[in-house]
C-alpha cells in the first residue's frame, strides 16, 4: 500500500478534525490538520498587526514561517517557528478572522502546495474545506462530514464551557451560518462537496459511530 489518501471535508464544527485523527489513529496513517495551518497565518498575521485583507502581506509572511506538527501521547502540537500556538491558535480573535485569511488565493496556493507535498510521504488523512476538491482531487476515500449549525454551535458551545469560557449559544450558531456563507461563497477553494465524496451526517451520530463508518468505508476501498 503506498499513499493511500483520506480527505475529510465539511463546515466548521462538523467534527472533521477529531473524526481524522481517530481515524489516522486506527489505521496507522498520518494525520495532517489544514485548518491548523490558516489558523497559524492568523496568529502570525493578527501578531504583526497586519492588514488581513492585505493578500501580498500575508503571502510574504507565509514564506517566512515553518508550520510543524508533533504529537504528545495522542494530542497533537502546533508549532509556528518553533513556538507552541496549540492553544493560542483556537481563541477568539483567530477564529473570528481564518476565514478571511484563507478566503486569499495565493495564500491558499501557497498551503495547497505544503499540504501535497506531506501527502506525497505516505498514507494520511487530511480534513479541511477543499481537501477531496483541491488538495487531493485523487484520494481514494471522499468523505463529506455535515450536521445541522445548531449541533455544531452546541458541541463548540460545551467545549468552550469546558474550557472556561463565557460564550452565547446564540451568538455562536449565528457566526457559524455566517461563517458557513462565507465559506462555501468564496472565490479561492469554496467549501463544497467533491462529486465522488460520501456525505455523512453527523447531527445525531456519536463521534465513535461516525469513525466507525470511516473506516468501514477505508477498508473496504483498501481491499479493492
Amino acid at each position: 500500500m503506498e499513499n493511500f489518501s483520506i480527505a475529510i471535508d465539511g463546515p466548521a464544527s462538523a467534527g472533521k478534525s477529531t473524526i481524522a485523527k481517530k481515524v489516522a489513529s486506527h489505521l496507522g496513517f498520518i494525520y495532517l490538520d489544514t485548518g491548523a495551518m490558516y489558523r497559524s497565518l492568523t496568529y502570525a498575521a493578527l501578531k504583526a498587526e497586519l492588514v488581513l485583507e492585505d493578500e501580498a502581506a500575508l503571502v510574504s509572511l507565509l514564506n517566512t514561517i515553518e508550520i510543524t506538527f508533533s504529537y504528545e501521547g495522542d494530542q497533537q502540537k502546533v508549532f509556528v517557528n518553533g513556538e507552541d500556538v496549540t492553544d493560542r491558535i483556537r481563541e477568539k480573535d483567530v477564529t473570528q478572522n481564518v476565514s478571511l485569511v484563507s478566503s486569499h488565493e495565493k495564500v491558499r496556493a501557497e498551503m495547497v502546495a505544503r499540504q501535497q507535498h506531506i501527502a506525497e510521504t505516505g498514507e494520511i488523512v487530511m480534513d479541511g474545506r477543499d481537501i477531496g476538491t483541491v488538495v487531493l482531487p485523487a484520494a481514494d476515500l471522499k468523505v463529506f462530514l455535515i450536521a445541522s449549525a445548531e449541533e455544531r454551535a452546541l458541541r463548540r458551545y460545551k467545549e468552550s464551557i469546558d474550557k472556561g469560557m463565557s460564550v452565547s449559544l446564540e451568538q455562536l450558531t449565528k457566526e457559524l451560518i455566517e461563517r458557513d456563507h462565507y465559506d462555501s461563497n468564496r472565490t479561492a477553494s469554496p467549501l463544497k462537496k467533491a462529486e465522488d465524496a460520501v456525505e455523512l451526517d453527523s447531527t445525531h451520530l456519536t463521534i465513535e459511530q461516525v469513525v466507525e463508518e470511516v473506516l468501514r468505508l477505508a477498508k473496504e476501498r483498501l481491499k479493492n
